[in-house]
């Protein structure tokens, strides 16, 4: 995929382009939505919004990172989605069935290769770092979102976020601790290989 050259295309208006940028990140977008909001409803709600603002924006884009710049977008987006979320009544964090009961396990999670059993180890082990996740400030969180969970290094993360190279340095640090501290009382659940401080990208 010639990426810039799709870019150059979705900027003259071409809207086949804009897709096919849109479908190579649309995982990533979500998925960092979902970390953020801890709701794949919402997620879903800020993903789209997410994409109509980079398609209508799109004549911004200046260069560098394409990935941080709609990463960027998804993030004003969920940033958007949690102010509306403190003004309206607080609902279960997990996601509900169609009768209106909340469920197990969100349904992005399900893995048709696993067994039962190992399900379930892997939606306890979900909620337990979603359950952190979402006791840490929203700063701290989408930096840990996107440097760890969304793989970028940390200029990218600063340009997706905004803010200075140090200071995404020093939320990630204190993110990190936070972290740790939070999944120590998941500790049994924690597979051996499991670090969440990882080298300096």
């Amino acid at each position: 995929m010639d990426e810039q050259a799709l870019i150059q295309d979705a900027q003259q208006g071409n809207l086949d382009a804009f897709n096919t940028l849109i479908l190579t990140y649309q995982n990533s977008v979500f998925n960092t939505a979902v970390r953020i909001l801890g709701d794949d409803e919402r997620a879903a709600d800020a993903s789209q919004d997410a994409f109509l603002s980079a398609f209508k924006h799109i004549n911004s884009f200046r260069g560098g990172s394409f990935k941080a710049w709609l990463m960027r977008t998804v993030t004003n987006a969920c940033y958007d989605e949690l102010r509306r979320q403190k003004r309206r009544p607080t609902t279960p964090l997990e996601p509900d069935t169609d009768d209106g009961d909340e469920i197990e396990s969100p349904r992005w999670l399900a893995d048709p290769s696993m067994s039962p059993s190992q399900q379930m180890e892997a939606d306890e082990l979900e909620h337990a770092i979603q359950h952190c996740l979402n006791a840490l400030p929203t700063d701290f969180r989408t930096v840990v979102v996107l440097a760890d969970v969304q793989g970028m290094d940390y200029s990218e993360v600063a340009q997706a976020a905004r803010v200075p190279l140090g200071t995404i340095k020093s939320r990630l640090a204190r993110a990190r601790l936070k972290l740790r501290e939070c999944l120590r009382s998941f500790e049994e659940l924690l597979p051996e290989s499991f670090r969440l401080d990882g080298d300096e990208k």
